[in-house]
């Protein structure tokens, strides 16, 4: 029952450890879990044996977990769980399309600085960089950077 229990403590740390690196990166607390579950079947291995047992099951776990450990970096068994790609594209790439610098249109809406304005017959949203403009109001584009149209009356 005592080796039962020592290579149960010593499995379920080595485990929790592993998963901790593997499967749940950052959350530290299955890697602590892990930790002490190990810790506590060394102690154990202490309590019920001799000292000379004792410590090469502690040698012995120490060499299990780190050749686990090293051979789990060193065969790249993360990288099936890893994002390998990133997001480049952005939204609304493409709406300030056919717009120009000093194209008129008309606000139809308040522009407290931002409202909506018509050009070319579509509706966008833009700012203004003069302050209040009423709707109905004539309003010319002076920028457009980062999907953002800056108008003026």
């Amino acid at each position: 029952m005592t080796w039962f229990i020592l290579t149960s403590l010593l499995a379920i740390g080595l485990i929790l450890v592993v998963a901790e690196i593997i499967f749940v990166p950052g959350t530290t607390l299955v890697g602590i879990i892990g930790l002490i579950a190990t810790i506590g079947g060394i102690y154990y291995a202490f309590i019920s044996f001799d000292p000379q047992i004792a410590w090469v099951i502690l040698g012995l776990t120490l060499l299990l977990n780190f050749s686990v450990l090293f051979y789990g970096f060193r065969s790249g068994v993360w990288k099936r769980f890893a994002l390998k790609e990133s997001i480049t594209s952005r939204a609304f790439d493409d709406r300030l399309l056919g717009l120009e610098i000093g194209m008129e249109g008309k606000a139809v809406s308040d522009l407290k600085p931002i409202g909506k304005a018509e050009f070319l017959e579509r509706i966008y949203e833009v700012k203004s960089n003069s302050g209040l403009i009423s709707v109905g109001s004539k309003v010319i584009i002076t920028k457009l950077e980062n999907n953002t149209i800056i108008v003026n009356n």
